[in-house]
């Protein structure tokens, strides 16, 4: 799917009003409208975590350790909007399409989260940086903001096409149908050995996740919203 057709999808989706300064840029959704509302529900009501490592803060959710939050419900076609917050060193991630949420990393699609500023992470190979499709396809045209500052995702899952909205511009798109390999993407890369279910075979109904405090570094998160798609 063309970047355009993308971008319009968004704009049907999110019955959005603003007008696109360039072909990449996407509005924002407005999230108090109809059918939008907390993916974890209010003070994490409606999600599956372990209190003594996720904690909600007036509305800021963190992480004590590498453990992820889900939803408590299952879904298809969304759209997910949130905002992230970097520490120095960051490396986290939202999880979608998660059939296992014990074993999740096989079984699900992780959009990255990353600092790419730090020094580990601005080496790191491509596919393992912020708004990437982890281990299968880097972003491009990233505005991503530094450790200490907010961050924007919009995040739209319909069939098997994956789009990721950071900070206002479209930056990734994948259709899971072209990864048919557990070893090679279609770019020649490799892919790391613990992804080892091709994504096309990965199932579209499951929960939705973040993951928590990985590699040392906390992750902060607020306004975590949903919309099903019908």
């Amino acid at each position: 799917m063309k970047k355009l057709q993308v971008i319009l999808m968004f704009l049907c989706i999110l019955g959005a009003n603003a007008i696109m300064a360039q072909t990449n840029s996407v509005p924002v959704p407005t999230t108090t409208g109809k059918g939008w509302k907390n993916l974890f529900g209010n003070n994490l009501s409606n999600a599956i975590y372990d209190k003594a490592i996720w904690k909600d803060s007036s509305g800021v959710i963190t992480a004590s350790k590498d453990d992820a939050i889900w939803s408590f419900e299952e879904y298809d076609d969304f759209v997910l909007d949130l905002d992230f917050q970097n520490a120095d060193g960051t490396n986290s991630g939202v999880i979608v399409h998660a059939t296992d949420i014990v074993e999740w990393i096989p079984h699900s699609v992780e959009i990255q989260i990353a600092d790419d500023y730090s020094k580990q992470w601005s080496k790191a190979d491509p596919s393992w940086q912020c708004a990437a499709i982890f281990g299968h396809k880097p972003a491009t045209n990233k505005s991503l903001k530094p450790a200490g500052e907010w961050n924007h995702y919009t995040i739209t899952c319909k069939g098997k096409m994956i789009s990721i909205v950071l900070n206002g511009t479209l930056v990734n798109e994948c259709n899971m149908n072209d990864y048919t390999s557990s070893k090679i993407n279609p770019d020649g890369t490799n892919i790391p050995s613990w992804l080892s279910n091709p994504m096309s075979t990965l199932e579209l109904h499951g929960h939705i996740g973040l993951q928590g405090k990985h590699a040392g570094a906390p992750i902060y998160f607020k306004n975590v919203k949903v919309l099903k798609l019908h």
